[in-house]
């Protein structure tokens, strides 16, 4: 852990310690803590992280997480029944903290000293939505403008919201971070309830979703969409040197700065541009950071000092044939190393050596390379809470039919977003087509009725091929194009300045004004067995 808080163990269930930081918490999990109590305030003064930051980083460890705060000095015999009912709901062992540790052992000492209470259980909504980033607040939202009598609940932990698809151009230079960045509260639908909490659980047969702090949501209608979790333990060495010794990634929003600073700073040298193993949210983000780096080493004259190197776990450089050739045309003008088949596996951050496992026919060499500055991009599975629950498919994410996004086995849940099995690129514009879908296919199952529109697998990928051009890729399920304008305004398989102008300028307003309203601009959902 970056911090080593001091543990002290009190049982063989719970250990508790001073304050933690986000860093010490995917060090909690391999130590094999199940799951975190805070039980510091967040109000309470000094520089700490707040306990909704805590809980995103255990949940995204796969660890259960807890809040229940108490006043130093005026701890309260309801505050050891609060902590008796927690360390009652949550795996064992766990680990309790507040400032110094004090708090922690007292109340623990207080629970341990009563018999458990049973968790909490609050009041049943029509609809719960698990996930309150784009593909639940839009989701939300066009629900509401349909049907305003509707009790929904939106359960998500955390106080931030981003526009992701922006990180590529804060990266690259063209927007600030701040641009990406709103606040939760501010986003929430106003007739929707905000569960300010982690999901720990589902239980689909009785209709009920627990959370971290142990309440029991019930629903009629299910929706998950919390997102893919960004599996940056997988490469060995890669979580303790991010932001630092030239390493970065545009898919964290505090390193997508450090992204542009390395590239601004690089005069000579070698950088190298990794892409993991299939799926990961917007396949062509690795790949765009590489385009817009060169474009601006292209710009300071410096190019042809740098050895670029594109290393791709996969057999080919994108997925959809029709935009390959465009797209090689670049790698061959800012003389970019292709390499397919080579997948990160381990970084060396303060000697700056990245090593990769190559196929070569059917021999799996061990490479390491020398470099100035990595942008990474890191392994994405679904999230420990739904792989590990009854709603997902063998690959862990939640086991949708492809076309209505309705589960395969209860008729009351669906899924949309990063989160879900159907075989679609993850990206940003496939949420903003998917979300009138479950909209009103959820709205058809709370009157007992089956799904009324389907989802075509559309999915966009705005590639950044230049500062000022973009290949924009758009296409369905099977790889079938599915361009939203006339070939002689834009043609997708071509470089476009147009289409920049709609990355730059014109999709950002959409997504915060339009898509997060319930406004559903050129994604009507299509309606089963229509044209």
């Amino acid at each position: 852990m970056t911090s080593k808080p001091e543990i002290t163990k009190l049982s063989d269930t719970v250990s508790v310690s001073p304050q933690l930081e986000l860093s010490d918490v995917a060090a909690l999990a391999k130590a094999g803590f199940k799951s975190i109590i805070c039980n510091r305030p967040d109000d309470e003064a000094g520089d700490h992280p707040r306990s909704a930051a805590v809980a995103e980083a255990a949940q995204q460890a796969g660890l259960n997480f807890a809040y229940v705060p108490a006043v130093s000095g005026a701890i309260t015999d309801q505050d050891g029944e609060k902590m008796s009912s927690a360390l009652a709901d949550i795996p064992a062992p766990v680990l309790a903290y507040c400032r110094s540790g004090a708090r922690s052992t007292k109340l623990t000492e207080m629970a341990q000293a009563k018999p458990a209470k049973t968790p909490s259980t609050s009041s049943r909504f029509n609809v719960v939505i698990v996930g309150g980033g784009s593909a639940g607040i839009a989701t939300a939202a066009s629900m509401l403008k349909r049907n305003k009598t509707i009790s929904l609940a939106i359960i998500d932990p955390a106080d931030d919201h981003y526009y992701q698809p922006g990180w590529t151009m804060v990266g690259g230079g063209a927007f600030s971070a701040e641009f990406t960045h709103r606040k939760e509260k501010d986003l929430i639908p106003r007739r929707a309830q905000w569960i300010k909490s982690a999901v720990r659980s589902f239980d689909p047969e009785n209709g009920s979703v627990a959370t971290a702090d142990g309440q029991n949501i019930g629903y009629d209608v299910l929706i998950v969409c919390p997102g893919i979790k960004l599996d940056w333990e997988a490469i060995d060495g890669l979580p303790e040197t991010l932001g630092k010794n030239g390493v970065t990634s545009n898919y964290r929003f505090d390193l997508a700065p450090y992204t542009y600073r390395l590239v601004k700073d690089l005069k000579d040298g070698t950088a190298l541009f990794t892409q993991p193993p299939m799926p990961i949210k917007c396949a062509g983000a690795p790949q765009k950071a590489m385009y817009l780096s060169c474009s601006k080493w292209e710009k300071q004259g410096v190019l042809g000092n740098i050895d670029v190197q594109f290393h791709n776990t996969g057999a080919v450089l994108f997925g959809v044939k029709e935009y390959v050739p465009a797209l090689m045309e670049y790698v061959e003008r800012y003389d970019v190393h292709l390499n397919l088949e080579s997948k990160l596996v381990a970084v060396d951050g303060p000697a700056q050596i990245a090593t990769f496992e190559q196929k070569r026919g059917e021999e799996i060499k061990r490479v390491e390379i020398k470099f100035d500055m990595i942008h990474v991009v890191p392994p994405q599975v679904a999230p420990d809470f739904v792989r590990s629950s009854p709603l997902a498919a063998e690959s862990g994410f939640v086991d949708v039919d492809p076309d209505t996004l309705r589960h395969v086995k209860y008729t009351n849940i669906f899924a949309l977003g990063d989160a879900c099995s159907a075989p679609n690129a993850k990206t940003m514009a496939a949420v903003r087509k998917q979300a009138p879908v479950v909209a009103v296919n959820a709205l058809a199952a709370l009157e007992g009725k089956p799904p009324i529109a389907d989802y075509n697998g559309y999915g966009s990928c705005p590639l950044t091929v230049e500062r000022g051009k973009v290949v924009l890729a758009e296409f369905g399920y099977g790889g079938k194009l599915l361009p939203s304008f006339p070939n002689w305004l834009i043609d997708g398989t071509r470089p476009s300045r147009l289409s920049w102008l709609l990355k730059d300028t014109i999709l950002p307003p959409v997504y915060w004004h339009g898509m997060l309203k319930g406004r559903e601009w050129m994604v009507k959902p299509h309606r089963i067995g229509a044209e």
